[in-house]
């Protein structure tokens, strides 16, 4: 414990031997005590007693002036987020089917799903989760849908993934990615200019956004080219990363020439500052998202600072007990003739 003003304390001492024995000397001498005596219980014996709580309550006062402080050391877990748009390409062609984790078939959409919900909520290996970031869903086949806002509430967005449909829609049907990817980076500069307003906490601790991209095909519906939602991403400082889910045709593919379409989603991560990677079953695209994951984590660290404790209303309570217990005894069971 220190304290604030510690020259205070230096009165306490003065007072104490300037009012020593003044309750005492006070007192009205008479011709007798015999009926304050009561023995060896009298209440004269302990006539000593109020003017010593008054003193100790002018002490008590004076150690409140002084400024009773209690120091002590805290840490705060300070966690910086990043804020991510995750695109899925909800497109007919995503019904074609791949090797799953146990060699059996499932769909692309199937593959798909799983690999989005276990790279935002983990999966006890490679794959750590996201629980500090702020992450959005968009899906896109000819028409490109917000599905869920940026949010932290992962258990609703968890939900929303499983329910993700493949669509159906003839009229519908499409690969708009472009359209997606400006909306995504539209989104996250909408983040950053909360963030410069100082409006929302959400905003205030993120350290990057990116735009994470699963596709199976080239963009052939929108309003945005994919050149030039890439522009708007990397001047609002979005970095992109390209996940092409194609054939399962073996691992040979990937040496090969990539083809039109994925040079073009090559040019959108390089443009960005992203990674473009391909995949063609569980494993592949497993290891995609675990790189991605990697390389762009939440920063954690631990914020120590002083934390003071003021103590003066301890002395300041005891000083009214006993100013009061001083004037009760005073006026019952200790009064004395004035």
């Amino acid at each position: 414990m220190s304290f604030g003003a510690p020259w205070v304390l230096l009165l306490i001492p003065l007072l104490w031997w300037w009012a020593r024995g003044d309750g005492l000397r006070s007192a009205l001498p008479v011709a007798s005590v015999q009926p304050w005596s009561g023995g060896r219980r009298g209440r004269a014996r302990i006539l000593w007693l109020p003017p010593t709580l008054r003193r100790l309550a002018v002490a008590l006062v004076l150690t409140a002036l002084a400024w009773p402080q209690g120091d002590a050391s805290d840490q705060e877990e300070v966690s910086e987020g990043i804020a991510i748009q995750l695109l899925v390409d909800v497109s007919s062609s995503m019904d074609m089917t791949l090797e799953g984790p146990e060699g059996e078939r499932l769909t692309r959409m199937d593959l798909a799903k799983k690999m989005v919900e276990r790279f935002i909520a983990g999966d006890g290996g490679a794959l750590r989760g996201r629980p500090h970031d702020l992450i959005g869903l968009i899906t896109f086949a000819r028409y490109a849908d917000t599905r869920s806002p940026l949010t932290f509430g992962h258990e609703a967005l968890l939900q929303i993934v499983r329910g993700l449909q493949i669509q159906e829609r003839p009229n519908e049907d499409g690969t708009a990615y472009g359209d997606a990817l400006a909306i995504a980076a539209a989104r996250l500069q909408n983040l950053e200019e909360l963030k410069s307003a100082g409006r929302g906490q959400a905003a205030e601790a993120l350290s990057s956004k990116i735009i994470i991209l699963l596709t199976d095909g080239e963009n052939n519906s929108g309003a945005h080219l994919p050149t030039e939602a890439a522009g708007l991403a990397k001047a609002w400082g979005c970095r992109i990363y390209v996940v092409s889910l194609g054939e399962s045709i073996g691992p040979e593919a990937l040496l090969e020439e990539l083809s039109p379409a994925e040079r073009v989603l090559e040019h959108l991560a390089q443009e960005t500052g992203g990674v473009f990677r391909q995949a063609h079953d569980y494993a592949s695209l497993k290891s995609v998202y675990g790189e991605i994951d990697q390389l762009e984590r939440s920063e954690i660290s631990l914020r120590s600072f002083e934390r003071v404790a003021e103590w003066f209303w301890l002395p300041l309570l005891g000083a009214v007990g006993a100013l009061v217990s001083a004037l009760f005894l005073e006026a019952t069971w200790l009064r004395v003739v004035p």
